[in-house]
């Protein structure tokens, strides 16, 4: 069965980006880029949540990327434009569940607090993935939002990354 991961670079207090979206603060390293790469190389799918994709589409981005389908799950939009993208208007979790079951790579979870949560809760969440930065934001793009419960982890992986980065890999425990 296939992975699903959520994660990103998230500052020490636990936003993965600044009041406004800011990113001036993340440190790229060779390091983080080997990480990136490895992590590209074992996804075919991402799944991102509506703010998200506005943002990615707004910058750019958004659009399909060679060898990768990509969702957006919104309750709001109607539409999605662009080739490879395709937007997810029912029940995310149950959406989720199908694909894990599906032949394929790895899936990863692009998003913010809101939708992650939302996964979290469904219980479809495999690993949580964070390049944690030694940097305090006070606000911006929080990575959690509070699920209402407990959600164990247990650790997979933690190493020291240039710049004073740490990264940290958890599995959902079930």
């Amino acid at each position: 069965m296939r992975k699903v991961i959520y994660g990103g670079a998230c500052s020490l207090d636990g936003f993965l980006a600044g009041p406004d979206g800011a990113l001036d603060w993340l440190h790229f390293s060779k390091d983080v880029q080997e990480v990136m790469a490895r992590s590209w190389a074992s996804i075919d799918t991402i799944l991102m949540g509506r703010k998200t994709w506005e943002g990615a589409a707004g910058s750019g981005g958004g659009g399909a990327m060679k060898g990768i389908k990509s969702y957006v799950f919104s309750r709001t939009l109607k539409s999605v434009p662009g080739k490879g993208v395709e937007l997810v208007t029912g029940d995310a979790g149950e959406f989720v569940r199908k694909l894990k079951a599906e032949p394929g790579k790895d899936i990863t979870v692009m998003s913010g607090g809101n939708f992650a949560t939302f996964l979290l809760e469904a219980g479809v969440i495999d690993e949580i993935g964070l390049n944690v930065h030694p940097v305090l934001l006070g606000s911006g793009v929080p990575a959690f939002l509070n699920p209402g419960k407990r959600v164990a982890r247990e650790l997979a992986e933690c190493r020291q990354l240039e710049g004073g980065c740490v990264l940290v890999t958890y599995r959902v425990r079930r």
